[in-house]
């Protein structure tokens, strides 16, 4: 199991890849996870918001999870998205990605319905009871409410919670966080990557990793050995990559690439989903066609 102080480095928040048919097409995860594990991450999370969680069914994440865990034979932690907005299914899934040997799990703030600060930590002590190291996720923008800097220090004061995915939109609460609690925050928004880092940070979850690994793990090593200057070079020279990644809705421009660069079969996504206009797509194409070796 993943230890806080293992909870280090760059996380891919790997794709789920679908077939025409849209079925799972593990054959493409599996390629995918494998050559993510050969390009030095420091770790995988399956059925993140980047692997479409909304629309995976428990059955193909199950499914994803072992094909994951045999692509990376135990050489890379993988961690598993259980959270849901209803605490007792959240439950059950932790329970559930425990018996297929997840590492850990990332455990979401409860989306919709907007509870309290009371409820969300709540939410997270019943979670991390189950005895499977928690990795908390705040993405309000997603979720509809956010931590305070309070509860997420609460939070991580909850034996079994290793560390937080920040995705808050900016540096405020990491740097609060700095302050008041000693576990790991990784940083959840990548164009703030370097800058939570200079905060903080220990890495990230990022989705850009998906298809520029080596270039975001030297971005890491660099800053880890004191050349921050060097750090920020790279990540400057991955800006532009990183806004035409979220300039539609994520993961669509990851999957675009990926399946324009031959590593999955296919650019489909699950409805609500669609896949990117063709203005993106001719964006992302000429980006690619003169950025040389930074993402080859």
């Amino acid at each position: 199991m993943l230890t806080q102080e293992q909870l280090t480095g760059v996380y891919v928040p790997i794709v789920t890849p679908f077939d025409s048919s849209g079925a799972v097409d593990l054959t493409s995860f599996e390629r995918h996870v494998r050559w993510l594990a050969d390009r030095g991450i420091h770790g995988l999370v399956v059925n993140g918001t980047t692997g479409e969680s909304p629309t995976v069914a428990w059955e193909e994440v199950e499914a994803l999870v072992k094909t994951a865990k045999n692509a990376v034979g135990g050489k890379l932690p993988v961690i598993v998205g259980t959270g849901t907005n209803d605490t007792a299914s959240t439950v059950k899934r932790t329970e559930l990605a425990g018996r297929l040997g997840a590492d850990a799990v990332l455990v979401v703030v409860p989306y919709y319905n907007r509870p309290s600060q009371e409820g969300i930590a709540t939410h997270f002590r019943k979670a991390a009871e189950v005895g499977i190291p928690v990795i908390a996720y705040d993405n309000p923008s997603r979720t509809g409410v956010g931590l305070t800097a309070q509860t997420a220090e609460a939070v991580l004061e909850l034996d079994g919670v290793i560390g937080l995915k920040d995705s808050s939109g900016g540096i405020q609460l990491l740097t609060e966080l700095s302050r008041l609690s000693s576990k790991p925050v990784l940083c959840g928004d990548d164009s703030y990557a370097y800058a939570m880092l200079c905060c903080g940070a220990k890495g990230g979850i990022l989705t850009a990793s998906n298809v520029v690994p080596e270039a975001l793990v030297e971005m890491h090593r660099q800053f880890a050995e004191g050349d921050s200057n060097g750090a920020k070079q790279t990540f400057e020279g991955l800006l532009p990559l990183i806004r035409l990644l979220f300039k539609e809705s994520n993961p669509a421009p990851v999957k675009w690439i990926l399946a324009h660069r031959g590593i999955i079969s296919s650019e489909a996504l699950r409805l609500p989903m669609t896949s990117i206009s063709a203005k993106l797509g001719q964006e992302l194409e000429a980006y690619w066609n003169q950025a040389g070796e930074l993402v080859k």
